[in-house]
């Protein structure tokens, strides 16, 4: 017998992909997804029933799903609101869930309100009806719990039921709803009244039911299922009565079968190959053919991950170091991710893979041995249809390397960053109409020279992609050599030389400490930041989005630093370089996921604490949701105390729905049945914080790549909330009503290696800066040899928090401050 199919009504939501999941595993059925908005059905065009009706007759049945918005609202619910009133001796079985749900109490005559406040992530026990009942979709179902995200409830009359008669009347059909029989209560106490809200549904006479819950979430107890599979029972059993038939897909029938996957478009056969560089052979061949090298050594227990950096590199003018500063706090048992440090050698040599978004070209740049020597610069049209990220894949693909035999966690590959703003584009948001630069959104180095540090082990890898393993192997000597000739390796100066900002190598260390010239810093308005905050409740009120992760953004500006190249000091009156920044938020904040990165015209140095995506060559994926922070103090000094203090309502909610939106991404690529969550909800403890933590695991099928997953995740859902299109499109006028951007903040920095592993963090905890946003002063007093000759650049630090219905606008706004403190306090110090 052949599969059951279903037809998904996709309201662009961020859960939609776990809903398609779980019919598809529990129902073992094949599900296809059509959007609310298909262009090929307008209710406004002529014939627009008959299509509608074509296209749900070969599906046994339809589910109309959850999104964002109002069900009276044609734009949020699209063809939805015409299922329920297909005509015909026939009528397709349907399932609404949230905001489904709602539309069909509609089609109904119900009024759907605004709850007193919205329940987004929150468990709540489901009353049901479980006696055998007719069409009864909650009959022999247990008690359970289910998870609600939504601030709208049906409301056919239920408030002004007396208490006393509420048990012989919740199952019965309200007087002015006769079509609307109920079949779940859940209840909600709003000191001392309870809100009665409406959780289950059937029409009295049509194949339609609806749950106002959410049954796919993670943490909605399996006893629920039984209610998904009783459904498709009567959905089956009323196809038999009726005389139903489905039939095959017609070809002309446009069914979207994937969701928000920018990657499993086929966008037809590509050009990019080596012959994408016909002409610029050096730039063609670049990394092809190329066998990996590498030699271990021991690193003394003094040497820290700057030292390394400033014996090699010294001179550089493009540097990209991914540093586990934290590392040194596993010996205490504190901080379990960050056991490796991986620096990047000869930058300036590695080819660059740069990307605006909206532009149909990708800008490749070749080596440039020094800063005035531009190299070959060259820009590669994209195929019709193709993105990116394809292209990139087919660029990985011509430089695999097995990973058999190879070390973890990086052999040299693609080194970079990605921008808040290219994962908009991922997911259809449009940006400002203005961007008044042209800055890379995208900016990946094929780095072929590197050095990994294992900080459990001690050692230190140095590493090479190679075509010519004789120089290949030479470089590792001299790298080697240079490393163990260096005083500092060999101790013979102190060992806390250079850790002052000053150069290893280049700087006595009985320099004096330069004074800094006294950067203008200008910080968010608290009480604009708290009025943007009541804004987001009131979309979160108006049912717009379960959770906004609002940002604002901090500038400091400061004459420019003559000493970049040089990682030293230079002068007695002199503004800090970005190293030396670096090296103070290391020491004061330091992070398994820290960063120095100076590539593409950007500058960012990070002490992100969040790691976002994982993933290694044999397709196991992994994201670690990070929501729920509490400072270590002598009120909460151990695990058990920040447990007891984070695990609330509030906290909770935050992380389990962004659980819920990482599950959506990643069921997006790893297909139905394969994503898991080993770890929900869990403490951990840090240096100075306790965090809760969930893991979310996926499996990828062989013909995608750690770059598939990191394309349909972005930007990171523990930066814009719930659901992740629409949050973002009301972010982008609450944050950017001039046309500011996020940026580097809130993307992501790592790598995916030639051996197709990769390790990406959130930009946060980070600042920033672009090359071409540099001034000159005419302030005389920055005149000076020292300083740029009165030029003066701009940092940009962001933070923010996610608001809930349970957000308190002086609470978030304490927190953004408090986020703040470590990246400014490097300029404050200074």
């Amino acid at each position: 017998m052949s599969r059951p199919r279903i037809l998904f009504i996709d309201a662009y939501d961020s859960f939609s992909n776990n809903i398609v999941s779980l019919l598809t595993t529990v129902l073992n059925a094949d599900v296809d997804v059509l959007p609310i908005d298909p262009p090929h059905l307008n209710p406004k065009r002529a014939g627009f029933q008959d299509a509608l009706r074509e296209q749900v007759r070969p599906y046994h049945a339809v589910v109309c799903g959850p999104g964002p918005g109002a069900p009276d609202v044609d734009k949020d619910v699209g063809i939805m609101k015409h299922i329920w009133g297909l005509e015909g001796q026939d009528p397709p079985p349907v399932l609404g869930i949230c905001l489904g749900f709602q539309s069909l109490a509609v089609s109904c005559g119900a009024v759907v309100k605004r709850l007193q406040t919205g329940l987004h992530g929150m468990i709540r026990e489901i009353d049901h009806l479980t006696a055998e009942h007719d069409r009864n979709i909650f009959a022999g179902v247990s008690t359970f719990k289910a998870t609600l995200y939504h601030s709208l409830h049906a409301d056919v009359g239920q408030e002004s039921v007396p208490a006393i008669e509420w048990q012989n009347a919740k199952w019965v059909s309200p007087p002015l709803f006769p079509d609307i029989v109920p079949l779940a209560w859940a209840y909600e106490d709003r000191g001392g009244a309870v809100e009665r809200i409406l959780m289950g549904i059937r029409h009295r006479t049509k194949p339609f039911w609806g749950l106002q819950y959410h049954p796919e979430s993670i943490c909605t107890e399996s006893a629920g299922h039984r209610v998904i599979m009783n459904w498709f029972r009567e959905a089956m059993a009323w196809n038999h009565a009726t005389g139903r038939k489905t039939e095959s897909v017609s070809p002309e029938v446009k069914v979207t079968e994937e969701l928000e996957s920018p990657i499993l478009a086929d966008a037809g056969p590509t050009t990019c190959s080596s012959s994408w560089l016909q002409g610029d052979g050096a730039l063609a061949s670049f990394g092809l053919d190329a066998k990996y090298l590498s030699k271990t050594i021991d690193i003394p227990l003094h040497i820290e991950v700057p030292d390394v950096v400033e014996i090699l590199q010294d001179g550089g003018n493009e540097f990209i170091v991914l540093d586990s500063a934290s590392a040194k706090l596993k010996r205490t048992g504190l901080d379990v991710r960050g056991r490796y440090s991986i620096i990047a050698l000869d930058v300036d040599e590695a080819l660059k893979l740069e990307y605006r978004t909206g532009r149909g070209y990708v800008t490749v740049r070749g080596p440039s041995a020094s800063p005035a020597a531009q190299g070959s610069v060259k820009q590669v049209k994209l195929n019709q249809g193709q993105t990116i990220w394809q292209f990139l894949t087919d660029f990985w693909t011509e430089r695999q390397i097995r990973s058999h035999g190879t070390p973890d966690p990086f052999i040299g590959g693609f080194m970079g960053y990605t921008t808040y703003e290219l994962g908009l584009e991922g997911i259809n948001v449009k940006l400002h109409e203005e961007r008044h630069h042209d800055r890379a959104d995208l900016c990946f180095a094929w780095v072929t020279r590197s050095i990994v540090i294992d900080h459990i082990e001690g050692s230190l890898r140095i590493q090479t992609l190679s075509s010519r393993e004789p120089e290949g192997r030479q470089w590792l000597e001299t790298t080697a050599n240079k490393l163990a000739r260096s005083p500092i390796w060999s101790n013979a100066i102190p060992a806390n030389f250079g850790k002052a900002h000053q150069s290893s190598q280049l700087t006595p260390p009985h320099t004096p400490r330069a004074r800094h010239t006294v950067p203008e810093i200008r910080a968010p308005d608290a009480s604009e930041y708290e009025s943007k905050v009541r804004l987001c409740q009131d979309f979160i009120a108006a049912g717009d989005s379960y959770e906004l992760c609002l940002t604002d953004q901090t500038l400091i500006t400061q004459p420019r630093s003559r000493s970049e190249g040089t990682l030293q000091s230079q002068g007695k009156h002199t503004s800090p370089s970005s190293w030396q920044l670096y090296r103070s938020l290391r020491t004061r904040q330091p992070a398994p996921f820290g960063s120095y990165i100076r590539l593409g015209g950007a500058t960012l140095v990070s002490s992100s604490p969040e790691r976002f995506l994982t993933f290694d060559s044999a397709g196991l994926c992994s994201m670690r949701p990070m929501k729920g922070t509490v400072r270590k103090s002598p009120l909460i000094s151990t695990l058990e105390a920040a447990e007891k203090a984070l695990h609330i309502p509030k906290e909770e909610a935050e992380n389990l729905m962004i659980v819920d939106l990482v599950r959506h991404d990643l069921h997006s690529v790893c297909g139905p049945g394969n994503v898991d969550v080993p770890h929900l909800l869990k403490v951990e403890e840090y240096a100075s914080v306790f965090t809760m933590i969930s893991v979310v695991e996926g499996r990828l099928p062989p013909r995608l790549t750690g770059l598939d997953v990191l394309a349909a995740s972005l930007p990171p859902g523990s930066m814009t909330g719930a659901p992740k299109k629409r949050s973002c499109e009301i972010l982008q006028g609450l944050e950017g009503p001039r046309g500011r951007e996020r940026s580097l903040y809130s993307g992501v920095v790592g790598y995916m290696d030639a051996a197709g592993r990769g390790d990406w963090s959130v930009t946060i905890r980070s600042l920033f800066r672009w090359d071409d946003e540099t001034t000159s002063s005419i302030n005389p007093s920055t005149l000076d040899a020292t300083t740029g000759a009165g030029e003066i650049e701009t940092w940009r630090i962001g933070a923010g928090g996610a608001v809930t219905a349970l957000s308190t606008p002086e609470g978030e706004t304490d927190e953004m401050f408090t986020k703040l403190k470590g990246p400014v306090g490097v300029f404050e110090e200074a």
